[in-house]
């Protein structure tokens, strides 16, 4: 009952958990997005103030050129009075007019052509950053035009002698921001930003807006600004929501903000993409590879995504993220949110429903216990010792059968079980009486049983090696079979019929067998005809003695199995020295008449190994086992394609490995572990009992054979181990 009770509190706090889960997951994520779309709200307001004051300074900017136009003389006198050109060709601020105070100054390249036109517009960019400069620089570090040619004008009052200590060679024109205000790379003629840069003054991260100004369709200027993003990357990175953190990237990978990024050394922003080809750069900046990995699996994620969803989840790093994008500069906004922070109060609140249920559960039980003790325990505690009387051999008990419950129950009929165990064991003593007799006359039957299954035994094994002789009897006789056979056929295909027609032809011209073999033409060509026929006919004679040697040999081969089954029979441990390579060319040449007639290719890869002592008829037995079911396994592939490979090789310092892989049927997966089996067969025409057999002489020369195959279609190999006993130590 407890069990159930907790298991019931166990579901309920569960289903509790999983409710609270969800209803705090879809708030949190709720928050999440407002908390993402309110920073960008407020993130986004010096790029907004920005791109407005760019369009106040371009508008300007233009009316105060086209103002200019027509007042040259006094546009020269005015620059000459505040700029001079300096020995290295530049032109720049007068030093007795720089003063220290927070004046607009000037610079222009050695390269530069100043002519009329230019000085015009410098000088309209003097005018109207001198007037709307001092009160942009309340928010914005550095306003700034920047000519075509290659000239400056800014107001940067942290700098009071910039014009002066800006080198002669500036390269202006290498900046990012003086490139995308050039009309092949800004066509739209729109606001852009550049990307994050350390500025070598004050050291302090930075990013510049730009804006072209063009007049009558002519690139003339581009007003600037450098906004710090120091405030703005502390932001990101310590205002967030409990348990989050923020980060601020480009769209190309640039890394603006990371609560991991120390930027602190560097000179150039940390580009996301990077990390894969620059794992050091990883390490410096973001503090480990790892660290590196989970930001672009964020970045790639938010680049992935529809442009109009906002909440996404990193299923790997079990996070949920919440993404907006930056109006001006483009920037996503990211705020990432792990799992653990979602479900941790519920997690809680889950804790306190199961340690109320447990708290509850512990009440009950100890209520339960006392209850039970009272009723329960106590009487089953006399049954108990009424038990161990009756056990002891005292049937005399007294129990309490008044009780209408279902121990009282239990105690009458126990009562009458001791009545009936007392009766049952008079009647047993009796019964021991004649338990002797009975004994005897069971044990002589269990003799006469035994004696039977002996003699049913020693038939099966008797049927078992007669098996096994005719099965390997079989495979040579098929040899022997078909030796016999060939040589008939060369005896028959002997062209003896061609001695009787030349003893013909001899006698025919006995008298005149000079002139016969000198003159006639028939008589000129019998003499190389003889030679020709002799040498045919001792071919032919060599091939049927080659042929009617391997028949003796498989001859003698029966008569070796037979002996091998007899001595199986009698379980003899016979040894003697084998060369290992002749005797797998005895097992192919034993089989070699069938080889040929299947057309299967042998290759041998056989190691030279020195002479070993091993049972030599068992090991061929084996192996002509191997070499017959690998030739039929193969009857389903293409004769062309028909291959043994016959491997000898040393498996170990005590143990050879022989080998025998066929390119045939195959074995099934379920069928390997039944291969060996007494019966099994894959043949129709098999018996399934030269496996078996091969199988168990394997183990008696203390060895194995196994089986491996890639399945059906997919060829199968036999490999023999035995173990690798020299001569010498023999000796």
């Amino acid at each position: 009952m407890g069990a159930r009770i907790a298991v019931i509190i166990t579901l309920s706090t569960l289903f509790s958990y999983l409710h609270i889960q969800q209803a705090l997951r879809t708030e949190r994520l709720v928050q999440l997005q407002l908390h993402v779309s309110e920073r960008a709200q407020r993130e986004q307001g010096i790029f907004l103030l920005a791109e407005d004051n760019h369009a106040l300074l371009r508008k300007a900017l233009v009316e105060r050129i086209r103002a200019l136009q027509g007042q040259q003389e006094d546009v020269r006198a005015r620059f000459d009075a505040l700029f001079t050109r300096f020995p290295d060709g530049t032109v720049r601020c007068r030093p007795e007019k720089l003063d220290g105070t927070r004046m607009v100054q000037l610079a222009v390249s050695s390269q530069a052509v100043l002519d009329d036109e230019l000085r015009t517009r410098l000088m309209a960019a003097y005018d109207v950053l001198t007037s709307y400069g001092p009160a942009i620089h309340v928010r914005f570090e550095t306003t700034y035009f920047t000519f075509p040619e290659g000239a400056i004008v800014g107001f940067l009052p942290t700098v009071p002698t910039w014009s002066l200590e800006i080198p002669s060679d500036f390269p202006l024109t290498g900046y990012e921001d003086f490139a995308l205000a050039r009309p092949e790379n800004n066509p739209q003629r729109e606001t852009r930003w550049t990307g994050i840069f350390l500025e070598s003054v004050s050291k302090l991260w930075m990013s510049s807006v730009v804006t072209p100004v063009d007049v009558d369709g002519r690139h003339v200027a581009t007003v600037g600004h450098d906004v710090l993003l120091q405030e703005l990357m502390e932001r990101t990175i310590n205002d967030h929501m409990p348990g989050a953190y923020n980060v601020l990237f480009r769209d190309d990978g640039q890394l603006i903000a990371h609560p991991s990024l120390k930027p602190r050394g560097a000179t150039t922003a940390y580009n996301i993409l990077s990390s894969a080809n620059q794992p050091e750069v990883a390490d410096k900046l973001l503090g480990s590879r790892e660290d590196a990995a989970h930001l672009r699996g964020i970045f790639e994620t938010v680049k992935s995504r529809p442009s109009d969803q906002a909440l996404l989840e990193l299923p790997e790093y079990d996070e949920h993220i919440a993404v907006t994008r930056l109006r001006g500069p483009g920037w996503n906004f990211v705020t990432v949110l792990p799992e653990h922070v979602v479900s941790q109060p519920a997690f809680f609140a889950a804790r306190y429903v199961l340690l109320l249920g447990l708290l509850s559960l512990l009440v009950e039980l100890v209520i339960m216990y006392q209850v039970l003790q009272q009723q329960i325990t106590r009487p089953l505690l006399a049954l108990t010792k009424a038990t161990d009387k009756v056990a002891s051999g005292d049937f005399k008990v007294a129990l309490d059968t008044a009780r209408d419950d279902e121990l009282g129950q239990l105690a009458g009929a126990f009562q009458l079980m001791a009545d009936e165990v007392q009766r049952r064991e008079e009647a047993l003593k009796q019964a021991n009486e004649g338990l002797e007799q009975r004994v005897e006359e069971r044990t002589r039957e269990l003799r006469e049983v035994h004696q039977q299954l002996v003699q049913t035994a020693r038939r099966a094994g008797m049927a078992e090696i007669a098996t096994n002789v005719l099965h390997n009897v079989g495979n040579v006789l098929n040899s022997v079979y078909t030796s016999a056979q060939v040589a008939k056929e060369r005896v028959s295909g002997m062209k003896l019929e061609h001695v009787g027609r030349v003893a013909r032809l001899l006698e025919e011209h006995n008298e005149d067998l000079a002139t016969f073999l000198t003159q006639d033409e028939k008589g000129r060509h019998l003499k190389p005809f003889l030679g020709k026929l002799g040498n045919n006919l001792l071919e032919e004679r060599t091939e049927v003695v080659a042929l009617l040697n391997d028949v003796g040999r498989y001859t003698e081969h029966i008569g070796d199995i037979v002996k091998v089954q007899q001595n199986y029979a009698r379980t003899p441990k016979m040894q003697e020295q084998v060369s290992l390579a002749e005797l797998v060319e005895d097992a192919l040449r034993i089989n070699s008449a069938g080889l040929s007639r299947h057309q299967v290719k042998v290759q041998r890869q056989l190691e030279p190994l020195p002479p070993v002592m091993t049972d030599k008829h068992k090991t061929l037995m084996i192996l002509v086992n191997l070499v017959s079911n690998a030739k039929y396994a193969m009857d389903e592939v293409a004769p062309e394609e028909r291959l043994l490979t016959v491997k000898l090789e040393k498996a170990a310092d005590d143990r050879f490995r022989i080998v025998i892989h066929d390119n045939g049927m195959g074995i099934a997966p379920e069928m390997l572990t039944r291969i060996f089996q007494y019966g099994f067969t894959t043949r129709e025409e098999g018996h399934g009992f030269g496996l078996h057999s091969s199988a168990l002489a394997a183990q008696e020369l203390g060895g194995s054979l196994s089986v491996h195959s890639e399945g059906i279609g997919r060829g199968a190999t036999f490999t023999l181990e035995v173990p690798f006993i020299p001569v010498q130590q023999t000796a």
